[in-house]
């Protein structure tokens, strides 16, 4: 499996079912609106779909928060639907990938039910269960077992009145952390993992992943000042296990298996030392690492504390990354999943320059070295969408922050700025397929408000257009399938002080690709340092009508050149 490598030429798509289409009018997506769309894959192009979780769950986390792993919600459809969706998937070549969430379960998985029935359940150690703080009063503020602060606000800590102790949950208090230091719990993930792939999938893109090995004394955190809890994560990012678990995963799970499967981990806090570790072939761990460094450059102490967008920090991080993974390993390329704002917003201009913006950014990114990633709707220019008041949100991320913050004493409206800029519910409005009321996505009302934009930048108006965003990516699709220098190019960062122009060479053999990008809406000037000339290369991609070869870029304008040396 490994040594074929296949995802180095491949393009992934991530579907977030609730958002996407919804074929029974209840006004949430499901499997039978995907299987309804599949047309709009197959014409992009993509190789592969990564689908966000449609197992059983209580929605407390939008189904990140797993009641049965083996089986479909029925809000979803059902396992014969799900096989329906595969078979046709594959019938159109392309693979399908689970999002796997083993970090933690719903509180409303049976395993964790068993776990809270007593100290005694066979079950108890299956989760991080601890008493009070020596000399405490159980139940009161303070005593809880460490200092650990949520991800999703408040303590880490959720206190259980029937056995008199504390459960250990790093995000929502009903996504309780599974105890992975015990091998019951990694043997019943390996079954289901199997469980999943025997009935066809193609692998697995596995949820915070790195976080499942923990230092076991669970050890009080830095208080940074300002905030109520310790920090957790230098006990909790790629603990002290977590390569010893993945291999285990890759072997007891992966070995064997002689069709292509993909498995990515997304890692928050990793590092470029640490992802060329997990994703070296030799180590038989993953096939390639998500990480986060490239969008927490505009976040200050937080995610909510939102600062300017710099270009010469962007490409400092990720030009890191690539030279850090040049030798060995692989990084997943992309500006969007369901926990980011729509990158047109962030980097780019989604007014005047909305189309001209997303286009140049999609072609910065696939020209990386990496597998690129698409994320519903980034394909069309999906924007940041209007959220009037709290009440239009519905992510708990967001919703807990805003309570937390505003009983501190923060400016509500500054809390609200901060959660239309960076909040989670960007991403997750619904799939803009026409003009209609509801953009297509449903005949019933939207479980969130549908971006009133839609009227404009839909699939329906772009599929014919020649000059739309969608033909643009279907072309950076088509690139990478048949230009081997894009997949397996190296890379070199040119203009690394420019704060305007993103510039970069990509070379293989007797090609070498040139890549320049303006992250501004002025025309600038380009003034690289090249001994080539690039006057009669090929134009592979541009987003203008008259590029211009030498001299300058216009407003938000990108280009790809192309140029065949001599032997």
């Amino acid at each position: 499996m490994q040594s074929q490598q296949w995802w180095k030429s491949a393009v992934v798509y991530q579907i977030y079912p609730r958002s996407f289409a919804d074929s029974d009018g209840d006004g949430v997506g499901d499997l039978r609106g995907v299987i309804n769309r599949l047309d709009h894959l197959e014409r992009l192009g993509v190789d592969v779909v990564w689908l966000s979780p449609v197992y059983p769950s209580p929605m407390d986390d939008n189904g990140y928060d797993i009641s049965d792993y083996q089986d479909i919600d029925p809000t979803f459809g059902d396992l014969d639907t799900f096989d329906e969706l595969v078979a046709g998937l594959h019938g159109r070549g392309i693979k399908v990938v689970m999002d796997l969430v083993v970090n933690h379960t719903s509180d409303e998985h049976a395993w964790f039910a068993e776990s809270r029935a007593g100290l005694d359940s066979p079950r108890r150690d299956w989760y991080w269960w601890r008493p009070a703080r020596p000399g405490t009063t159980p139940g009161t503020p303070g005593a809880e077992p460490n200092n650990w602060g949520s991800f999703f606000s408040g303590s880490a800590w959720q206190y259980d009145e029937r056995s008199g102790e504390y459960y250990l949950h790093l995000f929502s208090r009903k996504q309780p952390d599974l105890n992975w230091e015990n091998p019951e719990v990694r043997e019943a993930v390996y079954t289901m993992m199997r469980w999943w792939l025997d009935r066809g999938i193609d692998g697995f893109r596995m949820d915070v992943i790195n976080f499942i090995s923990k230092v076991t004394e669970l050890p009080d955190g830095e208080v940074r000042p300002g905030e109520l809890f310790g920090d957790g994560t230098p006990y909790v990012f790629s603990g002290p296990r977590i390569h010893e678990y993945l291999h285990e995963m890759h072997q007891r799970v992966f070995a064997g298996i002689d069709r292509p499967l993909l498995l990515v981990g997304e890692m928050p806090g990793v590092t470029v030392e640490d992802a060329a570790l997990f994703t070296d072939p030799d180590r038989a761990e993953v096939d390639m690492v998500f990480q986060f460094e490239h969008v927490g450059i505009d976040q200050g102490d937080g995610k909510w504390d939102v600062l300017p967008f710099d270009l010469r920090t962007l490409k400092a991080s990720l030009g890191r990354w690539q030279r850090g993974l040049a030798a060995r390993g692989w990084n997943s390329l992309y500006w969007n999943n369901h926990d980011q704002p729509r990158v047109v917003s962030r980097f780019g201009d989604d007014k005047e320059h909305r189309e001209r913006s997303a286009k140049m950014l999609g072609t910065v990114l696939h020209l990386h070295r990496g597998t690129p990633y698409i994320y519903q709707g980034e394909e069309l220019g999906m924007s940041n969408s209007v959220f009037h008041d709290i009440s239009a949100f519905r992510d708990i991320e967001a919703v807990n922050h805003y309570g937390h913050a505003t009983a501190a004493g923060a400016d509500p409206e500054q809390v609200l700025t901060a959660l239309r800029t960076m909040g989670r519910d960007n991403a997750r409005t619904p799939m803009q397929w026409d003009g209609t009321p509801r953009a297509g996505f449903t005949t019933g009302t939207p479980w969130i408000g549908v971006n009133p934009n839609h009227v404009e930048v839909n699939a329906a108006a772009q599929y014919d257009d020649k000059d739309s965003v969608f033909t643009h990516y279907r072309r950076l699709v088509d690139l990478r399938h048949s230009e081997p220098a894009v997949a397996y190019g190296d890379f070199t960062m040119l203009l690394e002080e420019d704060p305007h122009v993103y510039a970069f060479t990509r070379r293989l053999e007797g090609t070498e690709l040139l890549v320049l990008g303006n992250f501004t809406g002025e025309t600038r000037p380009v003034d690289l340092p090249l001994d080539t000339d690039w006057a009669g290369a090929e134009l592979l991609v541009t987003n203008v009508d008259d590029p211009h070869v030498t001299g300058a870029l216009a407003p938000w304008e990108t280009r790809v050149l192309a140029r065949r040396l001599s032997a």
